[in-house]
């Protein structure tokens, strides 16, 4: 154990078991509603507990099993094993997708982060309305960064652990690369704007076409 990840225990008192901690942790992270931190564990856990090491035991020991501990960005969470979601495919039902403009945004962000509006807008080369933006933020997947130390102090945006956790990431390192999503069909064959994975944009501005009515062209409607 290092003092890095150990809590700090009182003089003269002894910590739980290995054993016992992995149980703690096991607990914590099963009730749990979204991906913890080692320092959300080690501020449940008592004086002296090892929540890293904890961790490190659970991972080896779901390893392979239907229920694996995932890790989410900086943080842990119990998933389905990826090849076992086949069997979850019922319990799913996708009602609305996110129009191509919103997408779009999503995608460069992802794979450009941290990135101001005006980089999104080079890169799609049309403009982003705010609306498209605030959507993404308010469900989560997207949220602001720090500000650039130029002219300006543009903010920057990044995706969020709920993005990674939604598609099943433990960073952006493992996002799709190029090859991947045209042979996944996700993909225009045509190539991306400055090495991205996406359609470039004829130019323009889509906050007329897809992006005046916040509430709803985040999403397209024909599903």
């Amino acid at each position: 154990m290092t003092a890095a990840t150990m809590t700090d225990a009182a003089p003269g008192f002894r910590p739980p078991s290995p054993d016992e901690q992995e149980r703690m942790a096991e607990a914590l992270l099963f009730a749990a509603t979204e991906p913890l931190r080692i320092a959300d564990l080690a501020a449940r856990m008592p004086a002296g507990s090892d929540p890293a090491e904890a961790v490190a035991r659970l991972r080896r020991r779901y390893a392979g099993r239907g229920v694996e501990l995932a890790r989410v960005g900086d943080a842990f969470a119990f998933r389905t094993a990826g090849d076992l979601g086949f069997l979850m495919q019922h319990h799913t039902v996708e009602q609305r997708r996110l129009s191509r403009a919103a997408t779009e945004t999503l995608a460069i962000v992802a794979y450009h982060q941290p990135v101001t509006r005006a980089e999104i807008e080079e890169i799609r080369r049309v403009a982003v309305s705010r609306g498209t933006l605030d959507q993404l933020i308010e469900i989560g997947w997207v949220r602001v960064g720090r500000r650039r130390q130029s002219p300006g102090r543009p903010v920057t945006f990044v995706v969020t652990e709920s993005f990674l956790d939604h598609f099943a990431l433990e960073s952006t390192r493992d996002l799709p690369g190029l090859a991947e999503l045209r042979a996944a069909g996700l993909l225009d064959t045509r190539p991306g704007a400055a090495g991205l994975p996406l359609a470039q944009g004829d130019g323009g501005s889509d906050m007329d076409a897809e992006d005046a009515a916040p509430a709803d062209d985040l999403f397209d409607d024909d599903l």
